[in-house]
């Protein structure tokens, strides 16, 4: 609103001129009948006709250009908001997935910016409505004061007998409104689910949830559907009454001969032409219902923090060791770290503290990892629930610019080359990957992770999906793709493991055994049972 000051401030000058060449127009008629014709002086009657033709042009000019730059503001409006919502987005990363269902941001980018747009795009009409009703009643008061005291008090009662009506109509429109939300959300869960669904035969199931939501978003929106359709009445209704009351009065005027013929001819005009403003007054409060309601959305989507403030400004030359002081993890650079942890949910934790995706003690190179410049780029931490972008698969798997590892061998590394090789690098890749198996899309989701080569790679169970064959050429290839790089490998894989530099046991949350893969099988039970799926 701010940054358009301007062009409203304009659309409301325009919108004013547009009401008031009509609400002009039957006072220049009124003036035309009573000194032209009943009065026979045809200068009069042709000169009043010029006025007349003016208010024409200026009508047709203020209403085409108003027209104009209304769609402009509704569209900055819309498109203002959503760069705020992508960058808030962008700015949340990882946190926004836990504050925000995907259903909710999916409603503001889609309905949420239109009714902001709405709020712009009506605020032209709606200023030009209110002044032009000022203006009629100021006319009226001046002819006949009894006729201009019935606007000026038929007005207000006619806005305070509508305004009860907006409340309900708020509370259900935001009610649906979150239904549509949830809707959303359950619809995104069942596309990216779909393959699962229809492998365990959960589609009825899950299509009954869905219909039965949709059913409840139906109702709403009936609901809804009745309180706007009572304002909508009240639009047409109430300023029709004001209108015949008017009108009926300036019958009996004339025929008193308190007013002339071109007066009563002057005040049907004004009748007539009272009920666009005052329909174009509610038709704003509706649309200011709305954009109020979807303002608070998007308020309360920019109103998220990120739990993670990336605020580090100092400098450390890598590569450099990174220490969690929560589970006793020491990671030396340039070796393969494979965490192995009793618990999974251990090795996450772990993973997102190194990523700094959590708040935890981290040092890298002594330096707090909070206070790390670039964390984002020297770390980076790939998991399973990473997702693979619609468009070509080279520019899915490499990262902008001239990749820091070429993408060949990234490719080899993660055993992708009949992947690739089946969609090919300028093949197209539809959103989320829905064509790859979840083998296949791990596989890409590592050669992603390689190609991008950080000083520190965290890698959450990269082989969880794919079968041992696979699994062994992976674990065979990666320590040597990342030779002289820092790589940290959450895994529970012996095949992994067993290429692994160095591993760390954990269990609670903390380090209890470190060394070779099979040192720790040879010394360690609880370890052997982890990474044997059995007890020894």
């Amino acid at each position: 609103m701010r940054v358009q000051r301007r062009s409203v401030l304009a659309v409301a000058v325009l919108g004013t001129l547009f009401f008031l060449s009509q609400a002009l127009m039957p006072a220049v008629i009124g003036r035309a009948i009573d000194t032209g014709v009943a009065g026979g002086d045809t200068g009069a009657l042709l000169r009043w006709a010029g006025v007349l033709c003016a208010l024409g042009v200026l009508q047709m000019v203020s209403s085409v250009t108003r027209h104009r730059m209304a769609v402009f503001n509704w569209l900055s409006a819309c498109y203002r908001t959503i760069q705020l919502v992508t960058r808030q987005t962008t700015r949340l990363g990882a946190t926004l997935p836990r504050r925000l269902t995907a259903g909710e941001v999916v409603s503001v980018g889609i309905s949420d910016v239109a009714r902001i747009g709405d709020v712009l795009d009506i605020l032209g009409r709606g200023t030009g409505s209110v002044v032009a009703i000022v203006v009629v009643a100021a006319l009226l008061l001046a002819t006949s004061w009894p006729l201009g005291l019935v606007v000026l008090v038929g007005v207000p009662v006619i806005l305070a007998v509508a305004a009860p009506l907006l409340r309900p109509y708020e509370r259900r429109e935001d009610a649906h409104r979150e239904l549509v939300s949830e809707l959303n959300s359950t619809a995104t869960d069942l596309v990216a689910g779909l393959r699962v669904l229809r492998g365990v035969g959960g589609e009825a199931l899950f299509a009954e949830r869905y219909r039965g939501r949709s059913q409840d978003v139906r109702r709403a929106g009936v609901r809804v559907a009745w309180a706007e359709s009572r304002i909508s009445g009240a639009e047409v209704l109430l300023p029709g009454l004001l209108v015949a009351l008017v009108t009926w009065l300036g019958a009996h005027f004339a025929q008193d001969g308190r007013i002339t013929v071109g007066q009563l001819v002057a005040f049907y005009g004004y009748a007539v032409f009272l009920v666009e403003p005052l329909r174009t007054i509610g038709e704003m409060a509706q649309k200011f219902t709305k954009g109020r309601v979807a303002a608070g959305r998007v308020c309360r989507l920019l109103a998220v923090e990120p739990e993670i403030a990336h605020t580090g400004k100092r400098r450390v030359d890598g590569p450099a060791e990174l220490v969690d002081a929560a589970s006793g993890l020491v990671v030396r650079p340039g070796r393969v770290t494979a965490v192995a942890a009793a618990d999974p949910r251990d090795a996450a934790a772990v993973a997102d503290r190194l990523g700094r995706y959590a708040e935890g003690d981290v040092t890298y190179g002594g330096v707090p990892l909070a206070e790390v410049a670039d964390v984002r780029s020297r770390v980076l931490v790939a998991v399973n629930e990473d997702r693979l972008f619609s468009g070509p698969l080279r520019e899915t798997l490499a990262p902008p610019g001239e990749p820091r590892l070429p993408l060949d061998a990234a490719v080899e590394a993660a055993a992708a080359g009949d992947v690739v090789a089946g969609t090919g690098l300028d093949g197209h890749v539809a959103e989320a990957g829905r064509e790859f198996s979840g083998g296949q899309r791990q596989r890409l989701r590592l050669v992603r992770a390689l190609a991008a080569d950080p000083e520190v790679l965290v890698l959450v169970e990269p082989t969880s999906a794919v079968d041992a064959h696979t699994e062994a050429a992976i674990a065979e290839r990666l320590g040597r793709v990342r030779s002289g790089r820092t790589t940290v490998i959450a895994t529970t894989s012996p095949l992994v493991l067993d290429r692994a530099d160095h591993v760390a046991f954990v269990e609670r949350g903390a380090v209890v055994a470190e060394g070779t893969h099979r040192d720790l099988l040879d010394t360690e039970p609880r370890y052997a049972a982890v990474v044997t799926r059995g007890a020894t």
